[in-house]
């Protein structure tokens, strides 16, 4: 079974050390993800329809709320991976067009071969949080050189603009829009989507077909990754049960809240929750 080693949280995020021998189910995040591998087996990530290798001399790079999963392969040892879930509007502060992190098309590519500045900051970073994990004004500062290093090697962050003036927002038709303030008001709530389809005055496949041109992911994949993240944010900032955050969010027993969270995570709330404290 996968377990996380450390986990550090911020403004910036969250990074994870995970210790991975378990596939995850396709999902998203909301983040500018990057996945760097620390040791272990090489091993790979399905992002969009593309399958990706993670090894000591690539990266997987994740456009926000791009669908993908990690693909393990039982019969290949564990691999420790760590996995950075970077918030946009602290990019932002580094330069005002690097908001566009969380949209697609931020990376030009989902992998590719980093450089050897890339993989000394992975190391140290992954080495600050095991020795150093309440030290998370260091964690921030490796974190912010990482993804600086990262973002002048895989995106053309040159042609990003430089100003807010310059800055272009493309919106999602109307309808969809709704919809997807809908489901974020449900507050992680599971409910049917065909009624939100109809409610939208559209059919279903056609709801389904505009929503993950406009969004970026299917609705469904939408859904969860609202979920997930009120899950993560009830695990790490209150005292709740896990008990009473699944009954918060709606699910029907809290062993399919714990297999949602595990299965979208690598690892159970009660350990993710854990391990965060080790940083508190």
């Amino acid at each position: 079974m996968s377990t996380a080693l450390r986990i550090a949280h911020g403004a910036f995020g969250r990074v994870a050390l995970l210790d991975m021998d378990c596939s995850l189910v396709r999902h998203a995040h909301p983040h500018c993800h990057v996945l760097l591998k620390v040791e272990g087996a090489d091993t790979h990530f399905s992002v969009g329809d593309k399958i990706c290798p993670l090894t000591d001399n690539s990266a997987v790079l994740v456009d926000g709320w791009q669908p993908h999963a990690y693909v393990h392969d039982p019969s290949r040892p564990r691999t420790l991976i760590l996995a950075l879930y970077v918030e946009p509007q602290w990019l932002k502060e580094f330069r005002p067009g690097w908001a566009a992190s969380g949209a697609p098309g931020f990376f030009d590519r989902p992998e590719g071969e980093i450089t050897s500045r890339i993989r000394d900051l992975t190391m140290s970073l992954a080495a600050e949080m095991m020795t150093r994990p309440e030290s998370v004004s260091s964690h921030e500062a490796l974190l912010s050189d990482l993804m600086l290093a990262v973002i002048e090697r895989f995106t053309p962050w040159r042609t990003f603009p430089a100003s807010i003036r310059g800055m272009s927002v493309s919106t999602p038709d109307w309808r969809i829009r709704r919809a997807a303030e809908a489901i974020q008001a449900q507050q992680g709530r599971s409910f049917n989507i065909d009624n939100i389809a109809k409610a939208a005055g559209l059919s279903r496949s056609h709801f389904f077909r505009l929503f993950e041109s406009s969004i970026g992911t299917p609705p469904k994949v939408f859904m969860n990754v609202v979920r997930m993240e009120h899950a993560v944010n009830a695990v790490l900032n209150n005292s709740s049960s896990v008990g009473e955050i699944s009954d918060r969010l709606g699910f029907p027993e809290p062993a399919h809240f714990t297999r949602f969270f595990r299965n979208h995570a690598g690892v159970g709330p009660r350990e993710f929750r854990n391990v965060s404290r080790l940083a508190g």
